[in-house]
């Protein structure tokens, strides 16, 4: 640099010279390693529940949704429209046209009820499925969850150069010079946000990617999660792998990032798993009563010469007899009558001993912990527990499956698996993502194959459970949900160990290319019903969070088997219940808190928990006050009913989110102090103070 420096000081020109100096200086302050990548402004989002109006930002329909008009006038069903990027005049058909909000734009969002399913009505777990564009959602969900999230869970588009991810509504394609650099732009975004949902003392993000993005994915994540502890996971999922020019790919990554605390849990795993390629013995470790090597002998030992009685022709356990005298000879000593002994010989057929007393031998036998293996007459092999693995027993750490008759405790290690940490190479059957936890699955689920590329059910469970194993309340989530793979999990997950775990799942509504192309010949564009029918929340997401919950398929069959590695009936469905909302923007012009208090309860329920039934209005006129307790949450809209409320409030303990309407934050603070709930929130009488979001809240 001294030697630029240098140069620069020989311009002559003092207003050329200061010009180069500053643009050097700017250079100087840019990193000069890491990820260097294209912001790609702006993103745009269709509005399609947002009418078209006079000054509208708005898109065609069928065109690109960056390629944007303002709408100048409309006369009849056309809208008189200006290019945003210059150009005439045209009309344009009010049906061809979809309103649009620009990145960076002010929106105003309302959580629309589409469905929900109930199978659990004494409980109240509720996981959402929210349909909308992800970014516009984790900002949503920034208001509700900031710092609430124990895990999130992603799955983004891999970016393989086929045409299987869109960036401002169009597919990004291998040909795209830009490929990496718009993927980068766009996880960026949503990370940013994401991180800002994480607990930050204590909580995990998974994100899963091939080898077209994981380099990249890897420096993004450094960047933005200095403080936290990252570590790549390699998980194989494709047994045969996946044809390509070049080695054929088996497995794919999955990126911890570990935030505070957070670390991998011990957990119980079936054989397949191995933290050194080998399956780790699960019995307890059972002792030879035969004494060998040093002092070995009878004579070392001679009190521990005695003899261990079976019944001739039941085969039971009789007891144990009292030491042989040193110089009578083990053969010629005569059980009582009907009994075979069973005496310690070495393997060379002379005199040994054993290792513990008949007293002792006795102890065990009283506490299950002696046993012998095939009986075999006077050659039946013996066997005890040593006090320290006795222990393991008693502490609960092993599972006694079983007495025979006589009282030797039965261990079995099909019944017992150990806890334990896997390594960074997953290779377990189950997570194939075509077997029968993936797309055999959602076959089974949805009686035809809906979605490219399914992750199985268990692989992600397995990853949830390594972290979440001792969190049985976590609240998770997933905001390229796909084909809904993580709530099956969670829904599992509970399942298997009893927890209480919520998922909250995002995806958009698209259609597939071929589905894309047959609806447009047909004369269908975005946002017609026969359009939106098959889009992926609709026809995949939400059809399978309800038929797993269920326990059935998409005709109202019985699914038939039990998930793997558990006794769990698929047709049992899951104690759960799910509701599905679509994420839908208001126009500020006709927004007033007193109007939209109907379409703002289901975002003031997610806040509050998401606890029991989201509760519904039945008229339009706003309510003086809501007491909830099934929900735990209770909002005051009109101060002047206060003390009634107060004592409604307070008559339920179990009521732990308060909302009061006022503008005034005095006489806010003056009526939370008098009531009993942890969590009370100010709203503002004007709905635009309380959801702007895009920009974020005054």
């Amino acid at each position: 640099m001294a030697a630029i420096h240098d140069l620069i000081n020989q311009i002559e020109n003092p207003e050329l010279r200061a010009r180069i100096q500053q643009k050097i200086d700017q250079m100087n302050k840019q990193k000069k390693f890491g990820l260097v990548f294209e912001e790609h402004l702006p993103e745009c989002t269709p509005l399609y529940d947002i009418p078209v109006r006079k000054d509208s930002t708005v898109a065609l329909k069928a065109g690109k949704v960056n390629e944007t008009y303002v709408v100048l006038k409309l006369k009849d069903d056309t809208a008189v429209c200006l290019p945003k990027g210059g150009g005439e005049l045209s009309e344009i058909p009010v049906a061809d046209l979809v309103s649009v909000a620009e990145f960076g734009e002010t929106i105003y969002p309302y959580l629309k009820p589409i469905d929900s399913v109930c199978n659990a009505p004494d409980s109240d777990l509720w996981h959402t499925l929210i349909e909308a564009d992800n970014y516009h959602a984790l900002q949503l969900l920034e208001y509700l969850y900031a710092g609430k999230v124990d895990c999130i869970y992603i799955d983004p588009p891999y970016n393989t150069g086929a045409r299987d991810w869109k960036y401002n509504n169009d597919y990004v394609d291998g040909a795209d010079t830009y490929r990496h650099s718009k993927w980068l732009s766009m996880i960026q975004k949503r990370l940013k946000i994401a991180k800002k949902l994480l607990n930050s003392n204590d909580s995990v993000m998974i994100v899963t990617i091939d080898e077209k993005e994981y380099l990249h994915l890897g420096c993004l994540l450094e960047e933005m999660f200095p403080e936290a502890r990252i570590q790549m996971v390699s998980v194989a999922i494709h047994s045969a792998g996946v044809s390509r020019s070049e080695f054929s790919r088996t497995d794919e990554y999955y990126y911890f990032v570990f935030l505070g605390k957070a670390a991998p849990k011990a957990i119980s795993l079936d054989e397949e798993w191995s933290a050194d390629g080998t399956k780790r013995q699960s019995d307890v470790r059972w002792e030879s009563m035969l004494r060998s090597g040093n002092n070995g002998r009878r004579k070392d030992r001679p009190n521990l010469f005695f003899p261990v009685h079976f019944d001739k022709y039941s085969e039971d356990f009789v007891g144990f007899g009292t030491p042989i005298p040193f110089g009578v000879a083990g053969k010629n000593y005569i059980p009582p009558e009907g009994c075979v002994a069973v005496l310690p010989y070495a393997s060379d057929g002379s005199e040994a001993c054993w290792r513990i007393s008949a007293q002792k031998a006795m102890e065990l036998k009283e506490r299950g912990a002696f046993d012998w293996g095939a009986y075999k007459g006077d050659k039946t092999t013996l066997k005890y527990l040593k006090p320290g693995e006795l222990n393991k027993i008693e502490n609960g750490e092993y599972t006694v499956t079983g007495y025979k008759e006589n009282g030797a405790m039965i261990i079995s290690s099909k019944d017992y698996k150990p806890k334990w940490i896997p390594g960074t190479q997953w290779h377990v059957s189950t997570h194939q993502a075509g077997g029968v936890g993936g797309s055999v699955l959602i076959k089974t689920i949805l009686g035809e194959k809906r979605f490219d590329f399914p992750k199985s059910v268990y692989a992600v469970r397995d990853s949830l459970r390594f972290i979440m194993a001792d969190t049985p309340n976590a609240l998770i989530v997933d905001f390229f949900a796909g084909s809904g793979t993580t709530l099956h999990a969670v829904n599992l997950l509970n399942a298997e160990d009893g927890g209480h775990r919520r998922c909250i799942m995002v995806t958009n509504n698209e259609v597939s290319v071929d589905e894309a192309k047959s609806l447009s010949k047909q004369g269908y564009q975005p946002g017609d019903q026969e359009w939106e029918k098959l889009g992926i929340a609709r026809y995949v997401t939400w059809p399978r969070t309800v038929c797993s919950i269920e326990g059935h398929d998409v005709n109202v069959n019985p699914l038939k088997g039990n998930y793997l590695g558990s006794d769990i009936p698929m047709a049992d469905g899951f104690k759960a219940n799910a509701v599905y909302f679509k994420l839908s923007f208001l126009n500020k012009t006709d927004v007033a808190l007193g109007r939209q208090f109907k379409e703002m309860l289901p975002t003031l329920w997610m806040k509050a928990g998401a606890y029991g039934p989201c509760p519904k209005l039945a008229g339009e006129e706003t309510p003086t006050m809501l007491v909830l307790p099934e929900n735990r949450l209770a909002i005051l809209t009109e101060e002047a009913t206060f003390p009634d409320f107060e004592a409604a409030v307070n008559a339920h303990p179990e009521i732990e989110t308060i909302y009061i309407v006022t503008d005034y934050e005095a006489g806010y603070c003056a009526m939370a102090k008098n009531l009993s709930a942890p969590n009370t929130y100010q709203l503002y009488r004007d709905y635009l103070d309380n959801f702007r979001i895009n920009t974020g809240r005054n």
